[in-house]
């Protein structure tokens, strides 16, 4: 089960200081893993990373892999594949060029537009309901939806529970869902969250989890006006 809080033998990993070193060093657009490469960020650290295209003729060579996708789509719209890639190719060219500003560490409006368009296409595969999700991409849309992002933070929680199920547990992975729960107004999934990642962080750095999470919970609800709260 997702909110599993008795496995107190599992292996604890360090890997708690990378949220502590990414709220420190800005918060949000470190701790959600958003650059211009999409690599390096505090959730590649904890999943494996994504990746990021060259910037050499990216227009023509992206536009020519569209068009192939949505030529499958249509000939096939149960075609998984294809909206995954789609999704995946969307979201490298929101952070490549002028979609992304490196100086500011931000989406630019054509950026967000890209991840708009990734979003789409992601939600369209998972309206095919596959048996297993697409790890990877769930992944890139945890990133897509955050705070750097679209801030669609019910929609991260989602793509990273698809995340956790196919991951070990860590308590990166569920610092991070404790404050994208939060930022999406589900307050005892944030809570849970919270409990299961200090449960599984090193004793002597529990203390400094908790409160790098409160920040970072702090400052998303800073950013966003009040929603009503759910489950």
């Amino acid at each position: 089960m997702l909110f599993d809080l008795r496995g107190r033998g599992r292996r604890r990993t360090v890997q708690v200081i990378y949220l502590s070193l990414a709220i420190l060093m800005g918060g949000g657009l470190v701790l959600f893993g958003i650059g211009g490469n999409t690599s390096g960020g505090l959730f590649d650290a904890f999943n494996g990373g994504g990746n990021s295209g060259s910037d050499n003729n990216v227009d023509a060579a992206v536009q020519k892999r569209l068009d192939s996708f949505e030529r499958r789509v249509r000939t096939n719209p149960q075609d998984e594949a294809a909206f995954v890639s789609m999704a995946k190719l969307r979201f490298q060219v929101a952070n490549t060029g002028e979609n992304f500003n490196q100086t500011q560490q931000a989406f630019t409006a054509q950026g967000l537009q890209e991840l708009r368009q990734a979003s789409s296409a992601w939600e369209r595969y998972l309206a095919l309901d596959p048996k297993k999700p697409d790890v990877q991409t769930a992944n890139l849309m945890v990133q897509a939806y955050g705070q750097a992002g679209l801030k669609k933070y019910d929609k991260a929680v989602q793509a990273l529970e698809i995340v956790i199920d196919q991951r070990e547990p860590s308590a990166g992975l569920y610092a991070n869902l404790a404050v994208l729960a939060s930022g999406a107004n589900q307050t005892r999934k944030s809570d849970l969250a919270e409990t299961k990642a200090i449960d599984l962080a090193p004793k002597a750095q529990r203390k400094q989890l908790k409160s790098d999470i409160d920040l970072a919970k702090t400052q998303i609800s800073a950013q966003q006006p009040a929603q009503p709260q759910s489950g």
